[in-house]
């Protein structure tokens, strides 16, 4: 090969390599391009979203300040808390009608028509003369729940004897016990003419003139008959002895009823202060008569004008004063009740005019039921039956108390006597009892 063609060769090598290079070179700077252009692509893509970002982002600013704007502008109401129900606790007199309503509810009918009845201790006992409680009374007491008993000057041979046997008495019974006596005073003194201390009488009180005697009676008898065990007083008398020769004579404060009843209301108030139930006694008023219901049958002839204008107040002011028993006599009123029967067995005047229109919500209890004015007329069980459906609460010393008894408990379950009528005097008897109780 000559020289011209070895140059022509390596002149083309040359230009080959020469173009390969070029070709590389395109090729890189195509790359370079390329990716100079994604990349500026891509910022420029990045640059949008942040900016399309930035604006949503400021958009959401935007919203809530606009949402803060329209809450400031919306009046702000607090939310008023649901009110936090209030306790009421319920009164003395509601806790304790609720706990007599629990215990008269557990008796049964035999107990509860028993506890209307105030007898002596011999009554139930057969003994001659109760002078002692042992284990006689304790079984009478466990067969007989009576709701009293009333005791009398032969009951009495000391103090220490008297405590002890109503100490023994209270202990025993069932159920507490109305443990009763005649204390007025002068010459009605049970304790007074035994064992003492003597008071005087109401007809002699009444004469000082001065009211305040009546409370010093009432508070020295009330203490007394509290210190032995006594709880009940059938005293003071409310009648006005307002007729010449009245059978009520030096037991009443007298004859005008606007000075009795200052009398009255005292002795109760006296009497009560001392927590001894006091007994206004003899409703509607027997000091008009001259005649005696131990003998026999009695009436006056007092118009119901007179009655209301005097009788009737005296016995308003020791309602009023807050007396917890009234007695009804054996008197028959006809003015008052509309017919000759006995005044214990109106409904018209123990419920219509006692309890009702005088408001009286105490225990209304009858004179002795063993009174001639009762006995020589009535059975012992019809009396006591009549009694209850007139609206008497308490049946005080039948003639004959087994019979008055059964005939009692037999009316209430034949129907005659309704039993709600039994709980309704039972409810009163024993807020009486139970009045002095701690209720939590």
């Amino acid at each position: 090969m000559d020289k011209k063609e070895q140059l022509e060769k390596r002149e083309a090598r040359r230009k080959k390599r020469l173009k390969n290079q070029i070709m590389v070179y395109i090729v890189f700077l195509i790359l370079i391009l390329a990716l100079g252009t994604g990349i500026g692509f891509g910022v420029y893509a990045l640059m949008k979203n942040r900016k399309a970002a930035d604006e949503k982002e400021q958009d959401k600013q935007e919203l809530i300040e606009e949402m803060l704007a329209e809450e400031e502008s919306i009046p702000v109401v607090e939310a008023t808390p649901e009110p936090t129900p209030e306790v009421v606790e319920p009164t003395r007199e509601e806790k304790l009608d609720a706990y007599v309503d629990n215990q008269i509810a557990q008796m049964p009918l035999e107990d509860k028509v028993a506890g209307l009845f105030v007898v002596t201790p011999e009554a139930i006992t057969g003994v001659g003369t109760a002078i002692q409680a042992g284990d006689g009374t304790k079984q009478a007491l466990a067969d007989n729940a009576v709701g009293g008993l009333i005791y009398f000057s032969k009951n009495i041979q000391s103090e220490e004897q008297l405590k002890e046997m109503l100490g023994n008495t209270a202990q025993y019974a069932k159920y507490p016990l109305f443990i009763a006596v005649d204390e007025e005073g002068g010459s009605v003194a049970r304790i007074g003419a035994s064992i003492g201390p003597e008071v005087s009488g109401a007809g002699d009180i009444g004469a000082t003139g001065d009211p305040e005697n009546a409370y010093q009676a009432g508070a020295t008898i009330g203490a007394r008959l509290c210190e032995l065990g006594f709880n009940v007083d059938f005293a003071p008398v409310a009648d006005l002895a307002n007729v010449e020769g009245s059978i009520m004579q030096g037991r009443s404060y007298g004859a005008d009823a606007s000075v009795a009843s200052g009398y009255v209301a005292a002795m109760v108030r006296g009497l009560q202060e001392q927590k001894v139930s006091a007994c206004l006694k003899h409703f509607p008023g027997i000091g008009s008569t001259t005649e005696d219901t131990h003998e026999g049958m009695v009436s006056t002839d007092r118009t119901a004008e007179q009655f209301r204008a005097e009788e009737l107040a005296v016995f308003q002011a020791g309602i009023d004063q807050g007396v917890e028993m009234v007695m009804v006599s054996h008197m028959a009123a006809p003015a008052l009740t509309g017919d000759n029967n006995p005044s214990i067995f109106s409904k018209l005047l123990v419920t219509d005019i006692l309890r009702e229109q005088m408001g009286f919500q105490g225990v209304i209890i009858t004179d002795a039921l063993n009174m001639s004015a009762i006995s020589e007329y009535y059975a012992a069980d019809e009396a006591a039956i009549m009694a209850v459906l007139a609206g008497c609460d308490m049946l005080l010393m039948p003639e004959d108390y087994e019979k008055a008894y059964i005939g009692v408990l037999e009316a209430v379950q034949n129907g005659t006597i309704d039993e709600e009528r039994i709980n309704d005097s039972l409810r009163r008897i024993y807020r009486i009892k139970y009045k002095d109780m701690v209720l939590e």
